[in-house]
């Protein structure tokens, strides 16, 4: 099953609370929202890929009970960005004194923030140009770190702002002391 675009015209463009409204009636569709107003409809992942967001997923959310510094999201949960997107990274993170500015209604609906750090893991029906878009749009919306893992051709690919994309084949951990202090990622899981 492909990615599903759907053209949306300007005269029948939804609101934030209609496209939430459509999300909530349709709850076993995986529905994001580009800043042009496409609706794009995500199929679900197979069993490699849902084990390894899995596994990632789990390993910041131990990291965050340690930590103590922010809110650990997964793949369902839908991010509104400054640009009008609907996003949703398979992992994404926030700092608590972000996530506490946030009203209580805009932190049950789709928060209307950008992460701090999104991770994107690239199942076999993503595209790179695509899913690489998708992670510039991250960082021009205010993302402070992104990492783009490729495991079918084993590397990662690291966004930060103002700074050129860096790629690295095969690694075994990645850290980033900045955003993610004390966190350290063990991919030995992902490349198998």
């Amino acid at each position: 099953m492909d990615t599903l675009i759907v053209s949306v015209p300007p005269s029948t463009q939804l609101t934030d609370r209609q496209f939430y409204d459509l999300c909530l009636a349709n709850p076993d569709l995986k529905i994001e929202r580009t800043a042009q107003g496409e609706l794009i409809f995500m199929p679900p992942t197979g069993g490699e890929t849902g084990k390894r967001n899995a596994t990632l997923t789990s390993r910041f959310v131990i990291w965050n009970e340690s930590a103590n510094l922010g809110e650990v999201f997964d793949s369902s949960t839908c991010f509104k960005l400054p640009n009008g997107a609907n996003r949703s990274p398979d992992v994404a993170w926030v700092c608590q004194e972000r996530w506490n500015a946030l009203s209580p209604e805009a932190r049950e609906q789709f928060p209307p923030i950008s992460p701090d750090f999104v991770l994107e893991l690239m199942s076999p029906s993503d595209t790179l140009t695509v899913t690489q878009a998708k992670m510039h749009e991250y960082i021009d919306n205010g993302v402070r770190l992104g990492w783009l893992i490729n495991r079918q051709q084993s590397f990662v690919e690291v966004y930060r702002p103002h700074q050129p994309v860096s790629r690295l084949d095969s690694p075994q951990t990645l850290s980033e002391e900045e955003v993610l202090p004390g966190f350290t990622l063990d991919l030995s899981a992902i490349w198998r």
